[in-house]
């Protein structure tokens, strides 16, 4: 019997070289990197309806909205991660393939993601200057939770009716930057299944 295998570390500067050739796309946290898997018809719905909602109110305000492929690196938590969808009110270079100033960030909740994006990502999305608000939408569900940063201070706010989320964007825009729940959920079709929601216990993670 062999003993255990220690794992290779790679660094971020490896991690974005092999990225860019890898069939399959990887998120990064501290030299690991890790293969994600594809998404389900509601959850690439759902994603497609946040990013068009924002799109069209942003449109012309110097923000820009992604949706899948580009990166968030965080640098405190030492970590690249693919947000569902993003929006960043800064200047990004044309061949940047990640960024590190997201005003708003949004995950759509599946059953092999719900644990790693309210608990992992959750802590270190936190820790990005820039990032105003985190916002985890479920699928089976309409059911939004909105965790806002407000004079330093993060807190949450939940939404299950046909509510708009307000979203604190770049202050040069002076624009309100609302989501309906209607659009958000647009052509979701609800079942019967478990919610994703994930009991936690307090942690504190130390980066």
């Amino acid at each position: 019997m062999t003993g255990p295998q220690k794992l290779s570390k790679v660094s971020a500067k490896e991690y974005l070289a092999l990225e860019e050739s890898a069939l399959v796309r990887h998120e990064f946290v501290g030299g690991r990197t890790f293969a994600m898997t594809g998404g389900t018809h509601s959850h690439n719905v759902i994603s497609l309806n946040i990013a068009t909602a924002l799109r069209d109110t942003l449109k012309g305000s110097g923000c820009t909205v992604y949706m899948t492929d580009m990166k968030v690196r965080v640098a405190a938590a030492d970590c690249f991660y693919y947000p569902d969808v993003m929006v960043v009110c800064k200047p990004v270079e044309k061949d940047s393939v990640y960024t590190e100033t997201p005003t708003a960030i949004f995950e759509v909740l599946s059953k092999s993601t719900a644990s790693v994006d309210r608990r992992e990502k959750l802590f270190a999305y936190q820790l990005i200057p820039s990032l105003l608000s985190y916002v985890l939408v479920h699928q089976s569900r309409k059911r939004v939770e909105h965790y806002r940063r407000i004079d330093g201070e993060w807190t949450l706010q939940q939404f299950s009716s046909d509510e708009e989320l307000m979203l604190d964007c770049n202050a040069n825009t002076q624009l309100p930057l609302k989501v309906s729940m209607d659009e958000i959920y647009s052509d979701i079709e609800f079942d019967d299944g478990p919610d994703l929601m994930v009991q936690e216990t307090e942690e504190v993670y130390a980066w």
